[in-house]
């Protein structure tokens, strides 16, 4: 299943510059595999040693939030589309 993914800005180096990418995958784990697959590096920003995703980094399938939904078990259908975006702090 094809989905598109939003790169935010500062992993866009990973991309060759691409905002958008698509991606294979039935769920958001096999999206993240293949996001990494495609570009080395990527994977490891997202996810943690564990394999768990990243504390300060947000991930919606669609307007969904993972966190909210089943994590990286969360389904992404054919044409959803899978934002990564990181926590930023300040005051």
């Amino acid at each position: 299943m094809s989905v598109t993914v939003r790169v935010p800005t500062i992993l866009r180096t990973y991309t060759k510059g691409a905002a958008e990418v698509t991606v294979e995958g039935a769920t958001l784990a096999d999206v993240v595999a293949g996001l990494d697959a495609t570009y080395p590096g990527i994977g490891a920003r997202v996810l943690d040693d564990e394999g768990r995703l990243r504390r300060f980094v947000n991930v919606y399938v669609d307007d969904e939030d993972v966190r909210f939904a089943d994590g990286l078990g969360t389904p992404t259908p054919a044409g959803s589309t899978v934002s990564v975006i990181p926590a930023v702090a300040g005051g």
